[in-house]
């Protein structure tokens, strides 16, 4: 196309720039980023407008909507059971699972010293609240076992507001090349597939036992989660909240943890704002004030 002198082509918008399936405006895209917030306290910025539409296409196709705005307008007004299941799928397409066995694995070390000097006249606690396919809380689990033996008194609770992969975390299987583990720890805390089951490893039962998996969201105001904590790991989930969320979720998280309680968190994350609830004692962890 030959254009005149000085005259330039305008940029395409980064929501319509090509055909799509399904009809999706900037205006929908504000409406979900308004709704992931109120339901999650996610905070979407412009860059992840193609995110969106990839994942809740998916939704659309399945409740048979032919427009973003038709699914979310249903979504608003949709009530019951049915509503909620839907609520929840569109929490799980929005959230995102990265995870590995032992990542950041110098907190494993440091959470090994943390067991080593406990009470041992009480049982310990311990939440991963963002587990999401397993491989964080079973490397907790991992870490209690060749610290404190199987019949360590410590139990650990693992949550996560995608029910999705709540459930593959609960079954425990895991391909035989998972990335972050050992030889030595396949060895020791994983059953190997046969057969049909080749080439997939389980989590050993007395490595199961030690983990209860719970849906829980953040936003909640109901902390409902039983005795304090003793340590938690809550790693790469304050990036997706905006300041304000940061800090709610901080006030909360900080009324359900023992006094000098371990908080671990993600190497892009800093509290060092909220020093009145946590003070840095290292590498990404906190202690309870």
């Amino acid at each position: 196309m030959q254009l005149p002198p000085g005259a330039a082509l305008e940029a395409p918008s980064p929501v319509a720039d090509i055909q799509r399936e399904f009809s999706f405006d900037r205006h929908d895209f504000e409406r979900v980023r308004r709704l992931i917030y109120q339901r999650a306290g996610i905070s979407l910025h412009d860059g992840k407008q193609a995110m969106v539409y990839s994942r809740l296409s998916r939704r659309l196709r399945e409740t048979g909507h032919r427009s973003f705005a038709a699914y979310l307008q249903w979504l608003e007004q949709a009530q019951g059971p049915l509503a909620e299941a839907e609520w929840q799928e569109f929490v799980n397409c929005l959230t995102t699972n990265l995870t590995a066995f032992f990542r950041e694995e110098h907190h494993f070390s440091l959470l090994a010293e943390a067991l080593r000097r406990r009470d041992p006249a009480r049982s310990l606690r311990i939440w991963c609240n963002a587990a999401s396919t397993g491989e964080e809380p079973y490397s907790i689990a991992m870490t209690v076992i060749e610290t404190l033996g199987p019949a360590a008194p410590v139990r650990i609770l693992a949550s996560d507001i995608d029910t999705k992969v709540l459930a593959s975390a609960s079954r425990g299987v895991y391909a035989h090349d998972a990335r972050g583990l050992s030889p030595q720890r396949l060895k020791r805390h994983f059953l190997r597939g046969t057969g049909p089951n080749a080439g997939f490893i389980r989590v050993k039962p007395e490595l199961a036992r030690l983990v209860e998996f719970r849906p829980f969201n953040l936003m909640s105001s109901h902390w409902a989660l039983g005795d304090p904590f003793d340590i938690v790991f809550c790693r790469n989930v304050m990036i997706y909240f905006d300041a304000p969320t940061q800090r709610k979720v901080l006030e909360r998280m900080h009324a359900v943890m023992h006094p000098g309680a371990l908080l671990f968190v993600g190497h892009s994350e800093n509290f060092t704002d909220s020093r009145d609830l946590f003070l840095l004692q290292g590498k990404t962890v906190y202690r309870r004030v």
